[in-house]
């Protein structure tokens, strides 16, 4: 064969992978076997290799390739990714659209999809070709992981639109099957499974070496084309994009009225366990792109969209056994383990108990089956005990007298539920106290695991000792090379200014909140006069009545903990001054609730200037709360906000508001 036959050759054989690739993502058509997919894979491969000149960047063999990344870099979007509102009800739905027809004189439709539960990306194409592939982030700028992208066979290297700038966005997603394989081939490797697809997608995404990603068999569905190429409708958007080569959301549909979009919800949540994705809802859109267009952005997420969220899920399960789980204070928690089971879209072994009065109220034994209930990302809870169910040889549990982990004796004190280990030196204790005070300063990649080994290689014993590490030190434990132990190093030396408040959380006192621990840094401005406090001095501080304030005086006067507070110092860390309240911040008696992601502040941070200003943080919303602050896909607490007609402040309103 001369080499301008090879170059047809390469050609034709280019053009017939592509086909089959479209047919088969796009319309679900296998067109070839797999066995001869291969065969015409390889022999493109064998040709290319002869002639590299040929090679061109959207050949199907240059989907892998390029050596593993050291970080992921930066990419602003141009037009920003927003998120969505999510409605729970068909009364808020209803709402959802009474608002925006009073925004627009035009009619509209709906174009309804099931909400695909994945990691949302942007793809765009220059004169065809695809170009760069990037994360969601924080709306405005996400990370390029288009060596990864380009890996995804259900993804197009080339689309039938030759001329200009292209961007098509949608989800990388797990499909059902493909992850239950997926994560059995983890267990039987001995390695961690993950906890649903969306983390799975989003991990496996996230690999700095293309050929990890290339190897789980990731899909990916378009959701919208936000390049203007003339389509008036969603519906004409979606005939581009199969046009185009992608495959878009299935189970998608056209309507016109509010009770035929809402049959279709029904409908979507009855065949939603059969569905080839994990769904979590049903999105609905106004179908005109004008239309849309002009009903504008309110904070970060579009008025003429939402996401109508199928129910909270509920499954049941066998209670095998119940463990305690020692946290910092000493605290002893049970929890229910059972069987994986799959509840909201997660894998769930266990469940909170809370303490033993809760386990005599719902009276639940080894052997029962129970009801667990889980909403949103919330831990699973014991709803209720099937006592129909109840085997004949079920066993009581009982509360322990000895800590399961040191083995020291338990107590109660007087007017508490919780059960607590005596012992300050348990192992447990330390690694949980460790962990909360590289919360409490921000460190960033020391999570549980490395804790342990660092206390079971006795290169930690107590959390000031952090500050010691070199990177020598984290070459003997499991998984960590030179470069990983420097950057460690590196982020726990960048924490060692800290805020007193923020000390204070890190030392963990009992009954000594975030709350509690700015009062604190408020009143007495510096650690020394912290330390040097008495018991009347805490007294008058607000907000701590006489239990809290004898906790902080016990805590303060053992010499363990003066210990441990000069180690700090002398390890190196700055504890800045706070500014003592010396008149009434602008936001004295107001109460606030943060929900979802906030961009300019990390959230500590805002809770930080709430309190500064006199205004105290809320865990949950109620008829008491003043504010909800929302930040990017905001969760339940943005839905009862609303009920309870509690305002609601986007972030760039809170911004205003605290520095005003």
């Amino acid at each position: 064969m001369t080499k301008t036959e090879a170059h047809g050759r390469i050609n034709k054989l280019k053009e017939l992978i592509e086909q089959h690739r479209y047919q088969y993502h796009v319309f679900d058509r296998q067109t070839l076997s797999d066995a001869a997919l291969d065969s015409l894979k390889h022999e493109l491969y064998q040709w290319e290799q002869q002639y590299p000149e040929f090679v061109t960047a959207d050949s199907p063999t240059q989907r892998v390739g390029g050596q593993p990344l050291k970080e992921f870099s930066k990419v602003r979007h141009e037009k920003r990714m927003l998120s969505m509102e999510d409605v729970f009800t068909r009364d808020e739905f209803e709402d959802w659209h009474t608002r925006i027809s009073k925004l627009t004189q035009r009619s509209f439709h709906f174009f309804c999809m099931p909400k695909v539960d994945g990691l949302a990306v942007s793809l765009v194409y220059e004169n065809g070709l695809l170009k760069t592939a990037s994360t969601r982030g924080d709306g405005d700028v996400g990370e390029d992981v288009t060596q990864n992208i380009r890996t995804i066979s259900s993804i197009p290297l080339r689309i039938k639109e030759e001329k200009g700038r292209v961007e098509v966005r949608g989800e990388i997603c797990f499909p059902v099957k493909e992850f239950e394989v997926f994560n059995k081939k983890l267990v039987r490797d001995g390695e961690k499974p993950f906890a649903n697809p969306r983390n799975a997608a989003a991990g496996s995404i996230r690999q700095l070496d293309p050929k990890v990603t290339a190897l789980r068999k990731l899909s990916f569905v378009a959701w919208e084309l936000v390049s203007d190429l003339g389509q008036k409708d969603m519906e004409e958007a979606w005939q581009m994009l199969k046009t185009m080569g992608f495959r878009t959301v299935p189970e998608s549909k056209a309507l016109t009225s509010l009770q035929a979009a809402e049959d279709h919800w029904h409908a979507l949540q009855k065949k939603r366990d059969a569905l080839e994705f994990w769904v979590d809802g049903m999105v609905v859109r106004v179908s005109e792109r004008l239309v849309y267009e002009s009903l504008g952005v309110i904070g970060k997420t579009p008025r003429g969209l939402v996401a109508w969220k199928f129910p909270a899920e509920e499954a049941t399960a066998i209670v095998k056994e119940v463990e305690w789980f020692v946290g910092r204070t000493g605290a002893l928690t049970p929890v229910a383990v059972f069987e994986p089971t799959w509840i909201g879209g997660t894998m769930v072994q266990h469940a909170t108990l809370h303490n033993m009065d809760e386990i005599e109220r719902l009276d639940v034994r080894v052997g029962d089956t129970v009801i667990l209930f889980k909403a949103g990302d919330i831990i699973p809870k014991v709803k209720e005990v099937l006592k129909d169910l109840r085997p004949l040889h079920t066993k009581y549990v009982q509360a322990p007298v000895q800590c399961p982990v040191c083995g020291s004796d338990v107590v109660k004190h007087e007017g508490e539920v919780a059960r607590y280990c005596k012992n300050k030196r348990c192992f447990a204790q330390d690694r949980e106290s460790v962990l909360h005070a590289a919360r409490a300063f921000e460190i960033e990649g020391l999570g549980p695991q490395i804790v342990a080994a660092l206390l079971e290689q006795h290169l930690v014993h107590r959390a000031p000792d952090l500050f010691t590490l070199v990177p020598e030190d984290l070459l003997a434990l499991e998984g960590f090379a030179e470069v990983a132990s420097q950057k460690l190093v590196a982020e726990i030396q960048s924490k060692k200014e800290i805020p007193l408040s923020r000390f204070i959380v890190a030392l963990g006192m009992r009954h000594v909140g975030e709350q509690t621990a700015l009062d604190l840094a408020v009143h007495f401005g510096t650690l020394a006069k912290l330390q040097q406090a008495t018991l009347e001095d805490l007294q008058s501080v607000s907000n701590i009545g006489e239990v809290v304030a004898r906790s902080i005086e016990e805590y303060l006067g053992k010499s363990y903990h003066q210990e441990l507070i000069a180690d700090y110092l002398r390890h190196g860390v700055l504890v800045i001054p706070a500014k003592t309240l010396q008149e009434p911040g602008r936001l004295v008696g107001k109460t606030f609730v943060l929900t979802g992601t906030l961009s300019f502040l990390s959230r500590e941070e805002a809770k930080e200037h709430i309190r500064t200003l006199g205004g105290s943080v809320s865990s949950s919303v109620s008829e008491k709360t003043d504010y909800v602050v929302a930040g990017e896909e905001p969760g339940s607490k943005f839905k009862k906000a609303k009920e309870l007609g509690v305002s609601i402040l986007s972030e760039q309103a809170f911004l205003a508001m605290i520095h005003a």
